[in-house]
């Protein structure tokens, strides 16, 4: 059966880009749909009443929120896996996603993307420096704990490659779009960065351009 999918996504949104990683690691060809979902555009809230993206069509269902459709297509889709067999390790594995997506979101991300980014395309004004600082000054802890991480295993969640390197990829490769990223904090951390950007499923990432914001030249130098 063809797979046919669709991804309504926002190009630097870290939570879209988990989405495309996943579909792109399981070699699902899918066509990407550009959403101003701050516009509230009637049709797309009828695919997601959330009002967020990314929201997936495939096969002629549609699915929201990133973390339930990358499950989902985990179940579906179960090769090559991007979850362990184990049931502990597949709690590490939802744990470190969970910490990307709530904590590190909340603290980084929306500090410096959406400050820097986003209030500028939606027309909500220039960045609060307040909260610039504090993103700034917050990504240093989360560098060091996934130096931690990798000083004792080889991959985030473990001894493989799994959703979680995925999710915290998908946050660091925007903020490395703005520059936002002190890869010399860690060598282990820019190591493992560059192995996760030179599969092929990062490759369309990595050519992503917004207007208005050029990335830096490491961007997408698979060597930095």
């Amino acid at each position: 059966m063809m797979i046919t999918a669709e991804l309504y996504h926002v190009p630097l949104s870290p939570f879209c880009r988990k989405v495309r990683l996943s579909l792109a690691e399981k070699k699902i060809e899918c066509k990407l749909i550009e959403e101003r979902y701050w516009e509230k555009d009637t049709d797309f809230l009828r695919r997601n009443p959330a009002g967020k993206v990314p929201v997936l069509k495939l096969n002629g269902k549609v699915l929201a929120e990133s973390a339930a459709i990358c499950e989902y297509l985990e179940e579906i889709y179960p090769e090559p896996s991007l979850m362990p067999s184990d049931p502990m390790e597949r709690h590490e594995v939802r744990r470190l996603v969970f910490w990307f997506d709530d904590k590190f979101q909340h603290e980084v991300t929306s500090k410096l993307l959406y400050e820097r980014v986003n209030k500028k395309v939606t027309g909500q004004g220039f960045p609060d420096s307040k909260n610039v600082r504090a993103g700034l000054s917050a990504i240093k802890f989360h560098l060091d704990y996934m130096a931690w991480l990798l000083e004792h295993r080889r991959w985030l969640a473990g001894d493989r490659m799994t959703l979680a390197d995925f999710a915290a990829a998908a946050h660091l490769s925007s903020l490395d779009y703005i520059s936002d990223v002190d890869w010399n904090r860690s060598g282990a951390v820019k190591d493992w960065y560059a192995k996760v950007k030179s599969r092929p499923a990062f490759r369309n990432i990595l050519m992503d351009q917004v207007p208005g914001f050029l990335p830096p030249e490491h961007y997408a130098d698979l060597d930095f």
